[in-house]
């Protein structure tokens, strides 16, 4: 049996790109930190990677920081020794959003975080930030671009300009953006930003923080050598930072056609959703979401149920953040958007990508009806 891979935002298959880079990469014996002619070789390949990065989201070369993921990225700007243009006064507070991944809710290297609420649309509460920024102090804010979950873009653009009013520094993770929206650091007003590389086609292990020139981190996370311009120690992964360099610059050239295919596929999907089960909620749908997802529940949807359901199939769907599998609490995106608890226990999410097809789509609504003539006799029964 052919599957059906549709869980592109917990992440995307390799693209071809990207896997040639790495394999020529592996070739290179050379330590990209040894002067001699293999390491110079190796250098090439990680600062040709870092522009390729670098232009994926507008920004200088020199302001990227490759790391061992977005989570490791996350750690490392959330931390108290911001400095800002000479200015060395750390951050005294921490304000994330509700709706953060579990990298930035674990508040990186503060004591604790104060969470932003979000509106019942899922998108941050802008005059709920407003607010607590006039409470005072050197506050650095996460606010994630557009949510793993719902898929919901968040209005970064407006935060920023409010965050920046009261002296605050904006920190963007990034993650799900690429291939999907466009993503411009300087349009955003984000004074740091994350990236992972899987999320956008490059390899597994491998993400980026980018800083603006004007920040620096006074307290890297992983001491040691003098790698990343000292940022982040140890030898550079040479052959997933060129994988991630390939995959940012296929991304660059392509996503607005791919944008818009997974765009017209996931229209169809949720039509199909719908006709199968008109009680079927779907989360944020009148919302600006990103073009490739679609989270989903209905009544007497049991999450668990329905993903074995659906892998039995065939087809790979997700109960939500991947980073979260195992556990059984309802999402605290949803929760933070209002939604009941028990509508928010049988949500499950659905993510395409560039090579979504047709096909696969065929195969999930085949395996919809049959869940869906299963949740009608539970409830059939019920009554």
């Amino acid at each position: 049996m052919e599957r059906a891979y549709l869980d592109w935002n917990a992440t995307a298959p390799l693209r071809p790109e990207a896997r040639a880079a790495m394999l020529a990469a592996l070739e290179i014996p050379g330590n990209p930190s040894s002067v001699h002619r293999e390491g110079r070789a190796a250098r090439k390949l990680v600062e040709e990677a870092r522009a390729q990065v670098a232009a994926l989201v507008g920004a200088d070369p020199a302001d990227v920081i490759f790391t061992a993921s977005a989570t490791e990225a996350n750690a490392l700007a959330l931390t108290p020794a911001l400095e800002q243009a000479g200015n060395r006064a750390p951050r005294d507070r921490l304000l994330i959003s509700a709706i953060e991944h579990p990298s930035v809710r674990a508040a990186g290297r503060f004591s604790k975080a104060e969470e932003i609420p979000v509106r019942a649309d899922g998108a941050v509460d802008l005059a709920a930030l407003k607010a607590m920024l006039e409470r005072g102090g050197r506050p650095l804010v996460s606010i994630m671009l557009a949510n793993n979950e719902t898929g919901i873009v968040q209005p970064i653009r407006e935060a920023a300009d409010i965050v920046h009013e009261a002296g605050g520094l904006l920190h963007v993770d990034a993650v799900q953006g690429p291939g999907r929206i466009a993503v411009d650091m300087k349009a955003l007003g984000a004074d740091l930003l994350t990236l992972s590389a899987h999320k956008l086609g490059g390899p597994k292990g491998v993400g980026a923080l980018i800083r603006r020139e004007a920040i620096h981190i006074a307290d890297p996370l992983i001491k040691g050598g003098g790698q990343e311009r000292g940022a982040r120690a140890g030898t550079e992964n040479v052959a997933a930072v060129a994988g991630f360099g390939a995959a940012a610059a296929a991304v660059s050239a392509n996503w607005k056609a791919e944008a818009a295919h997974t765009a017209q596929l996931r229209d169809r999907l949720e039509k199909g959703l719908i006709a199968a089960v008109p009680e079927v909620i779907i989360f944020g749908k009148e919302a600006d979401r990103l073009p490739n997802t679609t989270l989903f529940s209905a009544p007497g949807m049991k999450a668990e149920t329905a993903v074995i359901a659906f892998d039995l199939e065939g087809v790979a769907i997700s109960s939500g953040a991947a980073c979260s599998s195992g556990k059984v609490q309802p999402s605290h995106v949803l929760a933070a958007m209002g939604v009941d608890s028990t509508l928010a226990q049988g949500a499950v999410r659905v993510s395409l990508g560039y090579t979504t097809d047709s096909s696969e789509l065929e195969s999930f609504q085949n395996a919809w009806i049959k869940l869906a003539k299963s949740l009608r006799k539970g409830r059939d029964q019920a009554a």
